[in-house]
C-alpha cells in the first residue's frame, strides 16, 4: 500500500476534548498552511482566505457564542443514522446514532425538540482547541458558467481534504466545525474576526492534541466494487 492511501484510510474526525495548552508548533501549522496553499481550485481562482486563530483570548471570545440545533438539522441528520454497529456494518453508509443525544435519534416532533433544547456556546465545539481555523470565501467572484458555483465550493473541499491529511501526517488532530458557517453563528464570528461582508465563512477547523486516547469507532465504507461501474452506469464489473 502507498504512504499517501494509508494516510488517506487513517485519516479521521477528531471530536474529543483537545489540550488547551499545548499548542500546535509553528512549522506544523505552516506546513498545513502550505498543503492548503497547493489544493486544486477551479479556474486556479484560489478563491478563499484562512485566518488562524490561536490567541487566547480571542478563542474565548469565540468560545461565547450561542448557537441552537435547527429542526433541518434533526430531520436529516435521522436519516443518515444507524442504530447499532452490525447495521452500520450492513449499510456501508452513515454514522452511528449514540454519537447524538437521545432526543436527537427518536422520531418525533423536531420542532419541539429544538424549540426547547437548551442553546449551546462554540466553546462546547471548539472543546480547547488552541488553533482554530476560520476558512471564508469571495462570495462576489464564482467560477466561470457554474451555476450555484458549484465548482467553487468542490475547490473549498479540496482546501479541506489537503489541510487534513497533513495534519494527520504531522500526527495533529483535525475536526471540522460546520456550525460556523450558520447563519446567526457566521454574523458573531464575523464580528469578532473582522471579516468584510462580502467573505462567507465555509467552514471552521480545530486543531490540536486530544486529551485522551479516543476511541476507535466502527468506520465503514462502500467496496470499490459498489462504487465503480465500467464503461456505462449500472455495469458493476471494473473489479
Amino acid at each position: 500500500m502507498s504512504k499517501i492511501l494509508k494516510i488517506i484510510q487513517e485519516r479521521h474526525s477528531s471530536r474529543v476534548p483537545f489540550e488547551r495548552d499545548h499548542p500546535v508548533l509553528k512549522e506544523d501549522l505552516l506546513q498545513i498552511l502550505e498543503a492548503a496553499r497547493w489544493a486544486p481550485t477551479a479556474h486556479n481562482m484560489q478563491n478563499f482566505e484562512i485566518i488562524v486563530v490561536d490567541d487566547k483570548s480571542q478563542l474565548e471570545n469565540l468560545g461565547d457564542i450561542e448557537s441552537r440545533i435547527s429542526e433541518d438539522f434533526l430531520r436529516e441528520n435521522y436519516q443518515q443514522l444507524s442504530f447499532s454497529e452490525e447495521e452500520l456494518a450492513q449499510k456501508k453508509t452513515g454514522i452511528l446514532g449514540t454519537m447524538f443525544p437521545p432526543s436527537w435519534r427518536t422520531p418525533g416532533d423536531w420542532s419541539k425538540v429544538a424549540h426547547e433544547s437548551e442553546p449551546s456556546t462554540l466553546d462546547q465545539t471548539i472543546r480547547g482547541g488552541p488553533t482554530v481555523l476560520v476558512v471564508t470565501y469571495d462570495s462576489r467572484k464564482r467560477a466561470p458558467a457554474s451555476e450555484g458555483d458549484v465548482l467553487g465550493f468542490i475547490s473549498l473541499g479540496c482546501v479541506m481534504e489537503n489541510m487534513w491529511l497533513m495534519a494527520q501526517e504531522l500526527g495533529i488532530a483535525f475536526h471540522v466545525m460546520s456550525v460556523f458557517s450558520g447563519n446567526s453563528v457566521e454574523q458573531e464570528v464575523k464580528k469578532i474576526l473582522q471579516i468584510p461582508e462580502y467573505m462567507r465563512i465555509a467552514y471552521a477547523v480545530r486543531l490540536g492534541y486530544p486529551i485522551s486516547t479516543p476511541s476507535k469507532p466502527l468506520r465503514v465504507r462502500r467496496d470499490v466494487i459498489e462504487l465503480a461501474h465500467n464503461n456505462r452506469f449500472g455495469n458493476k464489473h471494473f473489479v
